[in-house]
């Protein structure tokens, strides 16, 4: 006589038989930027499987993009720990710590060389556009039996749609696709849409490749961030050697002094010059400076011109615009996956009290790690530029250090997850248009000087961790990162 019940499994030996199937499964990068390579790095130190999703032809297509701009921040800032001993397994040699690498020589002599290991060529998807993430077999809505089903990643190739499943998903897709409008509320002004072949986003290379559509024109720089001061720094330039040209900067606040900078008691010295050197076009006349300026509308005027209304009623006519009013992360392929996310900043939400530009005005943050950024898909992560949201304040090592603690905590280490491995100076940004010399004349600061790095403090439970708590309190260290370009 046979027991009714004895070919049927019992609902834990279910369980365990799905979570050693997820272990099984490889963990997937969405996004082959620095950060999304540095995870990679960190993966394979851990021993775990990483693949590759990357959307565009080659890596690094963001510091493609803004190629002609050199970094605040020296080469030792930019090059993730793993990934540079993964580089030199291979005889690579760094650059120059102290050199200030361009976009371009960021992606070439970093992110090229690291793609091209076999460690990581393997596992490496080009051109492979993914359109969306969700929980295999329960969507969105089903709890019961959720944490051991894998994630199902849909993407596009060669023209044919394609799956991957994953244990785990970090979201490293960075913002440079999705710029901010010109328009003061968060929308495109009005007309602004139709005006689109006059404007561009970011930092146009107007001393190089786009010389030729800035050179003699009347152009109208809408933003107050590095990407919009380095930009009318060049476009000065180009006046000198271009008669004809003129520089209008549309600020939306009166107050300047993020836009100026630090000056000599900034600890990267380019930043604090850049802002300063902005300073100085502005007293000479260089700069034409329309502060407060909120974008209301904007309308083609007589010979293709744009006239561009402000909230506070001004007209001012330009025949082209350049928007740097920051970037948005674009989370259309999370739409069927559970996130946790601050309503203003569209970041995970116990990371946004340490980046909220409302309550660190000079772009304070905090080392943070997998508990802040974790969701409540268990094995979702926002990480690098995806994970600040609306917040302008990303430094790439920053993205090292969250990919570090999303992979110790991915193998089970929750006490390396926990620590802080950060070393930042007391102030830092990304990105700027030149290095430029002349800070020393100038000594102001808006922040007070850093705490000391210390560890994550709590000793709660890992669920307690994700639910209540970010990481460690007041005493962390914080840089000033109010900068754009990075992935």
């Amino acid at each position: 006589m046979t027991s009714c019940c004895s070919a049927t499994p019992r609902p834990q030996n279910r369980a365990s038989e799905g979570h050693a199937a997820l272990g099984s499964l490889p963990v997937a990068i969405i996004g082959g930027g620095p950060v999304g390579l540095a995870a990679a790095a960190h993966l394979l130190e851990r021993g775990l499987e990483p693949v590759i999703l990357e959307a565009g032809p080659s890596v690094g297509t963001a510091p493609l993009a803004w190629g002609h701009v050199p970094m605040f921040s020296p080469w030792r800032y930019n090059i993730d720990r793993a990934a540079q001993a993964l580089l030199e397994r291979h005889c690579w040699m760094a650059p120059d710590a102290d050199g200030f690498p361009t976009g371009r020589e960021l992606a070439d002599d970093y992110l090229a060389p690291l793609a091209a290991l076999p460690e990581i060529a393997g596992r490496l998807r080009l051109n492979t556009r993914v359109t969306g993430v969700v929980r295999q077999r329960v969507g969105k809505v089903r709890d019961a039996g959720r944490e051991d089903q894998p994630f199902e990643v849909r993407f596009q190739a060669d023209g044919r749609e394609g799956r991957l499943l994953a244990r785990a998903v970090i979201v490293a897709t960075g913002t440079w696709g999705s710029p901010s409008p010109a328009g003061a509320s968060g929308m495109p002004a009005v007309g602004e849409r139709e005006a689109a072949e006059r404007i561009r986003h970011g930092m146009p290379d107007v001393l190089g490749a786009d010389h030729g559509r800035y050179a003699g024109k009347r152009v109208l720089v809408v933003g107050s961030g590095h990407s919009a001061v380095g930009t009318l720094i060049d476009l000065a330039r180009l006046a000198e050697q271009a008669p004809g040209t003129a520089v209008l900067w549309a600020a939306r606040g009166a107050d300047l002094t993020r836009a100026y900078g630090g000056g000599a008691a900034d600890q990267l010295p380019e930043r604090g010059a850049l802002g300063q050197r902005l300073r100085r076009l502005v007293e000479a006349g260089a700069v034409e400076l329309l502060a407060p300026f909120a974008v209301d509308e904007v309308r083609r005027g007589t010979g293709g011109s744009l006239q561009v209304k402000g909230l506070e009623g001004r007209t001012v006519a330009a025949d082209e615009m350049v928007v740097a009013t920051g970037l948005r992360p674009d989370l259309g392929i999370l739409g069927e996956v559970r996130l946790d996310l601050d309503p203003a900043l569209e970041c995970p939400r116990l990371l946004a009290p340490l980046i909220d530009p409302n309550l660190h005005s000079c772009g304070t943050v905090r080392p943070h790690g997998a508990f802040e950024l974790q969701q409540p898909d268990s094995g979702l992560f926002l990480a690098g530029m995806a994970s600040y949201g609306r917040a302008p304040t990303f430094l790439l090592a920053t993205g090292h250090e969250q990919v570090r603690s999303i992979a110790a905590f991915l193998a089970g280490d929750l006490e390396a997850a926990r620590r802080v491995e950060l070393d930042l100076p007391e102030t830092g940004v990304c990105s700027s248009s030149r290095v430029l010399p002349g800070a020393a004349d100038v000594v102001s600061s808006c922040c007070a000087p850093a705490a000391p790095p210390v560890a994550c403090c709590s000793s709660r439970p890992e669920q307690e961790l994700v639910k209540e708590t970010t990481c460690c309190g007041t005493n962390t260290a914080r840089a000033t990162v109010p900068s754009e370009p990075a992935e």
